[in-house]
């Protein structure tokens, strides 16, 4: 290759570039997609003195973030549709959707994000409620943990046989297999000019963001096939790694669904069981606010244990949706059984992986640990739900709520983490994520500064299989994936002491990174580059 045939370089300089190797960064080169050099601005300049010059007016330059766990186009239709995660009350959310209705006439309604956990009546909306401002309009209303819905008459008449389905309610909402039934209706109602939409709504969202990789969770009960299939081809920027639900019992069907889909591997929102908003999370104890129930099963242990077989046999990544302690417990014996018969080296290279796993005893994730199982985790629900009055203490008491997603307690036993927000059942911020995890409302339970960062951004590369020791950071021969943020003065996160405080001593040769203290202002995208082309800003 000639010196005119090789790829132009940009010389980013006037930065504050967070990367472990050259912490006191000010510049970057980047060429042909890849990051070439770290630096001060001055050596920069007399080392690619051709270089096309990029002044940076003291941004700061950090790797780009990965959501591991999302839901496009769901995220995209409660973008641009009915988003019901403000409503304080019944009433307020009853006034939320006849506005919607109101502004949409003659389309269904399809919304999102009521939580009565919080609200002064602590009870959801009726059918009847619903009815009254649609007439015979179809509705179809999420609850927030996206494990129950509301759904009005008019949708109801439009899937056959419901009242049949478990988890059906006449007036109350649906759960289980009811609401699965009721969902796929109301996504058929949507037209494919409103589903495309959302999905570059939620991409677009997510590069702006800085967010440069997502890992979509999709599934036959959740979008479907066709849904992942153009998510899967569409053109962005946001690079879309999927991930595929559906149970198997064989390692040819595993590989066969694998080529079916393209998806990186069987795991996800696999569901064993539900949410605990909801009371489907699969318990070992009665709910505290509902002392007849235990929650739901979707997957019983013999079809988990099969599944995991099958996907080890292959080689292919599995996982699933745990939330409960009975469902943890079931899919912690699943792969004990499967380590014993196959060894624990040919479960640990598949890189299996368990979304949310929030109630998990120290000896449950010492095993995980061992076996090389990975937590994609959401240190925003404890943000939403925790604490001594949360949601969390609602539904299970004081005790039980207090010692859900412990992140530290993983980390501690050396599952590694990484960081996902389930939208739209959080929002996409993945700064927000970065600060829950460090603010744990249980004491004990956070992360560093440093490790919540980089379960953010390398941790989710990781879980997808990616284990070049690059990808996710700011270092020479890493892809030029990262974001530009306008952010205030940097704190060195040196790890806390027994006190919760950390240590600014620039000698620490720590990379800084923004105050992360629960009122602090977090930063704000400025530009999002992915593999070095420009995606946002």
């Amino acid at each position: 290759m000639t010196q005119t045939d090789r790829p132009a370089t940009t010389l980013l300089v006037n930065g504050r570039v967070h990367s472990p190797s050259h912490p006191d960064a000010t510049a970057l080169a980047v060429r042909g997609g890849v990051i070439v050099w770290l630096g001060s601005d001055d050596v920069g300049r007399e080392q690619f003195p051709g270089a096309r010059v990029e002044d940076l007016d003291g941004g700061f330059v950090a790797p780009g973030f990965v959501d591991s766990h999302i839901h496009l186009t769901a995220t995209g239709l409660t973008l641009s549709g009915l988003d019901l995660r403000a409503a304080a009350s019944r009433a307020h959310c009853l006034r939320m959707l006849a506005d919607y209705a109101a502004a949409h006439p003659g389309r269904a309604v399809w919304g999102h994000g009521w939580d009565e956990s919080s609200w002064p009546e602590a009870a959801p909306p009726t059918t009847a409620d619903l009815d009254t401002i649609l007439g015979d309009r179809p509705a179809y209303l999420a609850r927030v943990d996206v494990h129950s819905a509301l759904a009005s008459t008019g949708l109801r008449e439009r899937v056959p046989e419901l009242s049949a389905a478990a988890g059906f309610s006449p007036d109350g909402p649906l759960v289980g297999d009811a609401h699965h039934r009721v969902r796929a209706v109301a996504r058929d109602l949507l037209s494919p000019d409103q589903l495309a939409e959302a999905r570059v709504a939620a991409l677009d969202a997510a590069a702006a963001a800085g967010i440069v990789a997502v890992h979509e969770c999709a599934g036959p009960e959740i979008g479907g096939l066709d849904d992942w299939l153009r998510l899967r081809d569409l053109e962005h920027g946001v690079e879309v790694i999927g991930y595929w639900g559906e149970a198997v019992t064989t390692a040819a069907r595993a590989r066969a669904l694998i080529d079916e889909t393209g998806a990186r591997g069987l795991a996800g929102d696999l569901f064993v069981d539900g949410a605990l908003g909801s009371r489907t999370a699969w318990l070992h104890e009665p709910y505290a606010d509902a002392p007849d129930r235990t929650g739901t099963c979707y997957l019983d242990p013999d079809a988990i244990e099969a599944h995991v077989r099958a996907c080890t046999e292959a080689g292919v990544t599995t996982g699933f949706h745990v939330i409960g302690d009975a469902a943890v417990s079931a899919v912690v014996g699943a792969f004990e059984r499967v380590a014993a018969d196959l060894g624990v080296p040919a479960v640990a290279r598949c890189g299996h992986r368990l979304e949310h796993v929030e109630m998990v005893t120290a000896h449950q994730a010492a095993n995980l640990g061992a076996w090389g199982v990975i937590a994609s985790v959401q240190p925003n629900f404890d943000a939403l739900w925790g604490g001594a009055d949360g949601m969390y203490a609602r539904r299970l008491g004081a005790d039980r709520g207090g010692q859900l997603n412990p992140l530290a307690l993983l980390a501690s036993q050396g599952v590694p983490l990484a960081l996902g927000s389930d939208a739209p059942v959080t929002g996409l911020d993945p700064w927000v994520s970065v600060r829950a995890a460090v603010n744990h409302r249980t004491p004990g339970n956070a992360v560093s500064a440093r490790a919540a960062f980089a379960a953010a951004t390398r941790g989710g590369w990781r879980a997808s299989g990616v284990r070049d020791g690059q990808a996710g950071t700011l270092v020479p021969g890493a892809p030029a994936s990262y974001a530009v943020w306008e952010a205030g003065p940097l704190d060195v996160h040196a790890p806390r002491d027994a006190v919760q405080r950390w240590s600014t001593d620039p000698r620490s040769r720590v990379p800084p990174l923004p105050p992360l203290g629960p009122c602090d202002p977090l930063p704000r995208c400025r530009r999002t580059v992915h593999r070095g082309a420009v995606i946002h800003g």
